[in-house]
């Protein structure tokens, strides 16, 4: 028998609860990526029949598209989008505004020539708002929409000039269509083409429910927040009532689990056990924690605890996905990850790999939202002789799991908790929460039993990762401030219905907006840097733009790669680009430098200071690179990638955004004064 590989597939959709106190949602993303992506994913898999794969869809997602039944009544931002723009306020419509803005550029907003009019507009009259709102909807169409309905078809044809009977009929017909997605889902559960799974009830970290020393454990050096009390109960209701809805919705009960953010301890498994949940997943990190090493050859199997299998995500696989092949043709990019799947393939016995990830918010940054990429993929699948694929509820079924001797506690992220806890910000929500709970158990007012399940309900929400991962300095979003609103509305509430009074510390916000939160600072000056890779004046790089990649990535995350910082600009005659962080670890890496107009791609060995095909390389403490004159040609606008290969891997795409755009025509004179 020929050695083969079994490819399994886990998309994890997910939004948090974005319902108030009056259980109206706040922000609009569960509606977008309903119309883009949670369809859509399960539809270009349905194509091919043969192909399997796994989706993880969380409770607060399902409840929330079952809302859209009454859109007007159940989303705050449709209701303003509904409205005639004259009878919205001015802070009404700054807000919708600043949502209609919120899409990607590149992918979603250049592609439609009046939005992108309308999106570099300060101020807008009455028709023109009208056409924003809707061509912001039409932008996340997806690819099912944009080609099976007349409507969504004429409508983009139509690009301008849209009236009130157009938002009508598009929103009728979006609601309409969201309507049907959660029976697709069952369907192909029902075909045994996909697995469903699903998250603890309001996608809370687990371990730290229960134990929050699971801090320490995961990593000594994170700090706490004071005075912690287990929320081991709420823990255990979350698992309930996540198995509950998952039974009320598919009609079956749940087989596999994926852990809210892949957060694992050993107390957790215990309840996921007790509850008859028979696999649950997590990353590649905690593997190689539980087991004191870093071999990689051990990752690609399942493994168990105390009767739960537990399946590892290949962690470098999954952000290629999540963050690096919408840089690459669909051709490239399968074909790149078909040779590193190859090189995995044993010489005796089968494999198994895990790719685990978000499965909604990677392709908006993708050509045509991932739909050539994907059917590049699942065309080359359905003819490979060695790769096959299946659902994790399969594997289970196989019994062909290894022990495991112990299980580390951690997240996705880094093996640890410190993206939930450790900063100032995270640690004060966790101490609001505790003392909130401790408020509640001394209460002696009598409250019905409709106001204790409202309590608990508001606990649960409270509890949820999304909170915390806005917090602290390390994801920004524009919508810092809502998101801190909608976590301190839920504690707000517990006091309202326990009629205590409510501590002044709920109605202050928790979250500080910094100046400088933005990822990418544009250059204010022509610059004149020795090309070394040292650092031989304050001066030679001072009025160069900046981008801070550890900010560049929001709803998503990946392990950080090497370069932290870059730095860029030009001055008269030719460009420039420096790379800081953790070089000397790269000075074994490839960089591939490539000039997106011209299709032409430059590779630059990083082991030390060169000239290369007309590029001068100076590495150091940082990398520095000098872009001729004569790369820019006529044009004089060039827009550049830089891939950092290490060992046959991709570790890292720079700029994490996009491309970066170099233009030596720009003076900068605007910017002289005296």
């Amino acid at each position: 028998m020929i050695p083969s590989l079994k490819l399994s597939f886990l998309w994890h959709m997910h939004q948090p609860d974005y319902r108030d106190a009056q259980g109206i949602m706040r922000m609009p993303w569960v509606f977008l990526h309903a119309i883009k992506d949670y369809y859509d994913m399960p539809w270009m898999l349905s194509k091919f029949p043969q192909l399997k794969a796994s989706f993880n869809i969380t409770p607060p997602l399902i409840e929330q598209l079952k809302l859209y039944q009454e859109p007007l009544k159940n989303d705050y931002f449709l209701s303003l989008w509904s409205k005639d723009p004259s009878r919205l306020s001015p802070s009404e419509q700054q807000w919708l505004i600043k949502i209609c803005k919120s899409a990607n550029f590149e992918t979603m907003v250049e592609p439609l020539p009046r939005y992108r009019e309308l999106y570099e507009k300060t101020e807008m009259e009455y028709n023109e708002l009208i056409d924003l709102e809707m061509l912001f909807l039409l932008s996340w169409c997806g690819r099912y929409l944009r080609t099976h309905d007349d409507l969504i078809r004429d409508q983009l044809k139509k690009e301008d000039s849209y009236t009130a009977d157009d938002k009508e009929a598009l929103l009728a017909a979006l609601v309409k269509f969201i309507a049907g997605i959660i029976p697709f889902y069952a369907q192909l559960m029902q075909s045994g083409q996909i697995a469903v799974s699903t998250t603890p009830y309001n996608h809370p970290i687990l371990p730290l429910l229960i134990d929050m020393n699971n801090v320490k454990r995961a990593n000594t050096y994170t700090n706490m927040p004071d005075n912690p009390i287990s929320l081991r109960e709420d823990a255990v209701e979350q698992v309930k009532r996540a198995i509950a809805l998952y039974k009320e919705t598919f009609h079956t009960d749940p087989v596999g689990f994926w852990p809210a953010e892949g957060a694992v301890d050993e107390e957790s498994v215990a309840i996921y056990k007790s509850l008859g949940i028979k696999w649950i997943a997590t990353d590649e990190a905690i593997l190689f924690k539980s087991l004191d090493t870093k071999e990689r050859s051990k990752l690609y199997k399942p493994y168990s605890l105390e009767g739960v299998d537990i399946y590892f995500r290949d962690h470098g696989l999954s952000d290629l996905f999540g963050f690096d092949y919408r840089f690459k043709s669909p051709y490239d990019a399968v074909d790149h990850l078909f040779s590193s799947l190859e090189n995995l393939v044993p010489a005796k016995n089968d494999r198994t790999v895990f790719i685990i990830l978000d499965g909604e918010n990677a392709w908006e940054y993708y050509l045509e939202n991932g739909y050539p990429f994907f059917m590049q993929l699942y065309e080359r699948l359905c003819v490979s002789a060695w790769c096959h694929t299946a659902t994790m509820d399969e594997i289970s079924m196989q019994k062909k799991s290894t022990p495991l001797p112990r299980l580390a506690s951690g997240s996705w992220i880094w093996g640890d908790f410190s993206t939930w806890s450790g900063h100032p910000e995270k640690n004060r929500a966790w101490e609001l929460i505790f003392q909130t709970k401790r408020d509640q158990m001394d209460c002696t007012n009598i409250i019905s039993p409709e106001a204790e399940e409202q309590i608990k309900s508001h606990f649960l929400a409270a509890e949820c990762s999304d909170w915390f991962w806005w917090y602290g300095d390390d994801h920004y979003t524009d919508f810092a401030l809502e998101f801190d609103t909608l976590f301190r509305r839920h504690l707000i509430s517990i006091y309202e219905l326990l009629g205590i009074k409510i501590p002044a510390a709920l109605f202050v916000p928790i979250i500080t907006i910094k100046s400088g939160t933005k990822f990418l600072l544009q250059p204010k000056s022509h610059i004149h840097p020795l090309v070394d890779g040292k650092s031989n004046s304050f001066f030679e790089w001072i009025g160069c733009g900046t981008i801070d990649e550890d900010r560049i990535f929001t709803t998503m995350d990946r392990l950080r790669g090497p370069i932290r910082k870059i730095r860029f600009g030009h001055n008269e005659e030719m460009g420039f680009v420096a790379f800081e962080g953790d070089i000397e670890g790269l000075k074994k890496a490839t960089m591939a430098l490539t000039v997106e107009e011209l299709s032409k791609t430059f590779y630059l060995p990083l082991r030390q200071s060169a000239s290369v095909d007309g590029l001068r390389l100076g590495i150091d403490k940082s990398i520095e690179i000098e872009l001729p004159k004569e790369l820019f040609g006529d044009r004089q606008r060039r827009h550049f990638r830089f891939e950092i290969e290490l060992e046959g891997k991709i570790i890292q795409t720079l700029p994490g955004y996009g491309a970066l755009r170099i233009d030596l025509d720009e003076n900068y004179n605007k910017n002289w004064f005296i």
